[in-house]
């Protein structure tokens, strides 16, 4: 890590948040399938701080077949009764029902012929929104397009999907770019 960039603050000095930060957040998505487990991750922070999930990401590639949908939808109760009892997630009921329902919403899109990553993409225009953020507490929690996002997320069967976790989706995705202007990645982080 080195100490003679300028980051943006939120990461601190966890090794893990400023890895996080510098290689990963805000860099532009686009494969369906890694979209939707970024979707799931996020929605499994409901309540909670990122670091939490980011430090169990492996734990839940594990547990949940690598995030693969198609695997996901075709658990049983007694695969949700094992995941409940793994300290390598967040074991709370209604995230784990909620993360195989989302898969079960993935597919059914698929099904109709839509494409989930263009799907996403299509509430930024298929292009990163380049924000100018000069401070941390500058950064907006939700935006007109996470709002329709998490309405249309909604619509379609996904659960734990507001307006914040698409909002703070979007940002991990590069569909927003809220790196600090002065942070090394900003311009990184632009299409």
């Amino acid at each position: 890590m080195n100490q003679q960039l300028v980051r943006c603050t939120w990461p601190g000095s966890d090794p893990i948040y400023v890895d996080y930060h510098d290689n990963e957040w805000g860099r532009p998505v686009r494969d369906s399938q890694d979209l939707f487990a970024k979707l799931i991750l996020d929605g499994a922070q409901a309540g909670l701080s990122w670091i939490t999930i980011l430090k169990r990401r492996e734990g839940y590639y594990q547990c949940f077949d690598h995030l693969n949908p198609y695997k996901m939808a075709l658990y049983d109760d007694q695969k949700v009764a094992e995941l409940l009892q793994d300290v390598r997630i967040i074991r709370n009921r209604l995230k784990v029902a909620a993360a195989i329902g989302n898969a079960k919403a993935y597919i059914q899109m698929e099904q109709e012929g839509i494409n989930f990553s263009e799907f996403l993409w299509s509430f930024v225009g298929h292009k990163t929104i380049q924000n100018q953020i000069k401070s941390s507490k500058d950064l907006p929690a939700t935006s007109p397009e996470s709002d329709a996002m998490s309405k249309a997320l909604k619509k379609a069967g996904f659960k734990f999907v507001g307006s914040t976790i698409c909002y703070a989706f979007m940002q991990a995705v590069g569909m927003v770019n809220d790196h600090l202007e002065d942070c090394f990645c900003y311009s990184a982080c632009q299409e």
